[in-house]
């Protein structure tokens, strides 16, 4: 009898030494892996030519929300095309404009095109020197709240623009987070815009080279890391308050 109880007593100390070694596997920590996610379709470096860096030639890019999309004017980049290229919500269109380029003057023009079989009107506006470029106008149909944010390319300074979302933990609101990098001015621009909702707010933020912040003080900052083509991690707090998180994946 005492032979069976040292027996089960080495047992049952055997099974719990193999009990906690498999506890201790599990307690391993593991780090969040890197996102694999490529844009295998953008630019590494500036299309922009340097001979158009001061005028109104050149390449502009821009996001939209209202939905959630880029958009790429080329006004005459290599002396021969004057068109946009969107991609909104999945769907590429492009975009030809109605107006010649003249040297020396600020250029504006409608870009128009067919999507879904109805008809697409942009109308871009930019100064002589390449300064200050808007959207003065715009009908995308299916996307009658569709809010467009553009900046100029240069040959020093790359544009990366990132499609994303983000959720108000607090109130469970939802959202696109879109948003162009400039990678010289170390600066990012945001259109911020709730699924279902009709307006969009900016966000206008600095960029060390990994991290993307702002502070509007009051309790409205954020911030998020660049790793890759993916901006991971990102947090916010508002004035409410109210706290959220967001992503995204960069698409032009």
């Amino acid at each position: 009898m005492k032979k069976f109880l040292l027996s089960a007593v080495v047992a049952a100390t055997i099974i719990g030494s193999l009990t906690l070694t498999g506890c201790k596997k599990e307690e391993k920590t593991t780090t969040t892996p890197t996102p694999s996610y490529a844009c295998a379709s953008c630019s590494t470096a500036p299309d922009a030519k340097a001979a158009n860096d001061n005028i109104s030639k050149g390449i502009y890019k821009g996001i939209i929300v209202g939905s959630s999309g880029t958009i790429k004017f080329d006004i005459m980049n290599n002396d021969t095309t004057i068109k946009a290229y969107m991609v909104i919500d999945g769907t590429s269109v492009t975009l030809t404009a109605t107006v010649a380029w003249a040297s020396g003057a600020a250029y504006v023009s409608p870009f128009t095109g067919t999507l879904n079989g109805e008809a697409v009107s942009i109308t871009f506006s930019v100064g002589a020197d390449g300064g200050t470029p808007t959207i003065t106008a715009m009908n995308i149909p299916g996307h009658p709240n569709a809010s467009l944010t553009i900046s100029k390319e240069t040959s020093t300074n790359l544009i990366k623009c990132f499609e994303g979302t983000y959720k108000n933990t607090t109130s469970g609101e939802t959202g696109n987070f879109d948003l162009f990098l400039s990678t010289s001015l170390k600066k990012w621009s945001a259109k911020v815009k709730s699924t279902g909702g009709s307006k969009s707010i900016q966000v206008d933020g600095t960029f060390d080279g990994t991290k993307l912040s702002y502070d509007y003080g009051q309790g409205n900052n954020g911030s998020a890391t660049l790793s890759g083509d993916n901006i991971i991690n990102g947090v916010f707090t508002t004035d409410k308050p109210e706290n959220g998180t967001w992503e995204a994946k960069r698409t032009l």
